[in-house]
């Protein structure tokens, strides 16, 4: 076979043979397609598109290039179920949601990123806790998962490389928002891991990578679409990220608030409706209840219990954390050495979420290069969301930063990023809808 007939296959608006998919992901796993002809078939996609069969075929077929976990051997007595998310600023959720589902009967394996560009990365959050390794062997892996419930590590190399090797000619070559290709290069590490359900939290507005709510659901719909031909179950619930996900961005500050939840300390209103959101749809697709009322009042017991909390506790010490985290988590945290107030006056009417991520890149907390070292323990507490009075008794954000150089860069950068009016605005619902095959 050519490859050429490939490339010319789809040019012309045809679908792609299970054939010419398979002998497209062999070169890619194996390298024997040059990059020049990987590129002009991933065009050809980006202006064709391709059916959700199609695009199923190529995301099983990505998920079989490299190591697939299977967890059936395990018995582990439950749903294998994960969560994804599109990317936004302040988006925690994982560290919430994974023991919190293991509380509820599910196990949750999950495989995260690092953080590239305006949003953060789960990996990097996690690491900023003392001592905590996000890349153990398989075997700690699949240990952890089956004797907790839960393991939040980072991805790697054995999973999915068709995809690796793809995404980077995409993200060269202008077609990494090709709908069909972000859900194929999503659905094939999901299913390398091998779930049995995937819940997808697909966020739209300023801080998302889908700015309009016509794109949103067009991501979805082809990800649960997608996922059905390829064999998971899943649902997809698009939320809102035009505003940071609860009152935290950054690394350290985001991993102390997902405690302070955990603990049923404080519990951010609109963070806690997408955590419980999500949270009844893992319960709901992997069979251990159908009654959604049922499902969340659940979610909620795990986390008003305790028995969250003990998770992600056990979660942390077996993955080289300190034992005793969720009671002394300030212990093991990094902090700032520069910790300033930022004050305004007026409503919060909107707030432009790409660019408050782009200020915690600024201070050192997030990467504009793969290889970029973070500064773990800056970034912004605090912050105001869309509606708040700020005066001199509610500052806008309080800013933490390695220098005051910086502190004062970020606090100019932060202030354009917020729009402010003398009236109060009209807030929206941040979950927006919910998709199911």
């Amino acid at each position: 076979m050519l490859f050429a007939d490939v490339i010319r296959t789809k040019r012309d608006g045809n679908e792609l043979t299970d054939k010419q998919i398979q002998f497209f992901v062999d070169g890619l796993a194996d390298d024997s397609i040059p990059a020049e002809q990987i590129s002009s078939l991933a065009m050809a996609i980006f202006i064709k598109s391709m059916t959700f069969e199609e695009a199923g075929r190529l995301t099983n077929k990505m998920a079989a290039s490299g190591t697939m976990l299977d967890w059936e051997k395990e018995d582990l007595g439950g749903p294998v179920i994960d969560k994804h998310s599109t990317g936004g600023v302040g988006d925690k959720v994982s560290f919430m949601l994974a023991p919190i589902a293991a509380a509820c009967g599910c196990f949750v394996p999950m495989i995260a990123g690092r953080g590239l560009g305006h949003t953060g990365g789960t990996i990097d959050k996690v690491e900023s806790i003392q001592g905590y390794n996000a890349t153990p062997h398989f075997d700690a892996f699949r240990k952890t998962v089956k004797n907790i419930g839960c393991a939040i590590i980072g991805q790697t190399e054995e999973l999915a490389p068709a995809d690796r090797r793809f995404y980077a000619i995409r993200d060269v070559t202008a077609t990494v928002e090709s709908v069909p290709l972000i859900t194929a290069s999503i659905l094939s590490k999901k299913i390398a891991a091998g779930l049995q359900g995937l819940v997808i939290d697909v966020k739209v507005g300023s801080g998302a990578f889908m700015k309009t709510t016509d794109r949103a659901h067009e991501l979805a719909n082809s990800l649960i679409q997608t996922a059905e031909k390829a064999g998971l179950k899943s649902h997809a619930i698009i939320t809102d990220m035009n505003e940071v996900l609860g009152s935290t961005a950054g690394n350290a500050v985001e991993i102390r608030e997902s405690v302070l939840y955990l603990r049923n300390d404080v519990r951010e209103s609109r963070l806690n409706d997408v955590v419980l959101s999500l949270c009844t749809e893992m319960l709901i697709i992997g069979g251990i209840t159908n009654d959604r009322d049922i499902a969340r009042e659940r979610c909620e017991q795990a986390v008003s219990s305790g028995k969250a909390a003990e998770i992600f506790g056990q979660m942390t010490a077996a993955l080289g954390g300190p034992i005793d985290f969720i009671e002394n988590y300030d212990k093991y945290l990094p902090k700032a050495p520069v910790v300033r107030d930022l004050y305004a006056d007026g409503y919060v009417e909107s707030i432009d979420t790409h660019a408050v991520g782009n200020v915690i890149i600024g201070l050192g907390g997030g990467r504009s290069k793969a290889d970029d070292i973070l500064d773990l323990s800056v970034g912004f507490t605090n912050i105001a969301s869309i509606g708040t009075k700020l005066s001199i008794d509610r500052p806008l954000a309080v800013i933490h930063a390695s220098s005051v150089s910086d502190a004062d860069l970020a606090a100019k950068n932060l202030l354009n990023a917020y729009t402010l009016s003398e009236s109060v605005p009209t807030q929206r619902s941040i979950v927006n809808e919910t998709l199911t095959v």
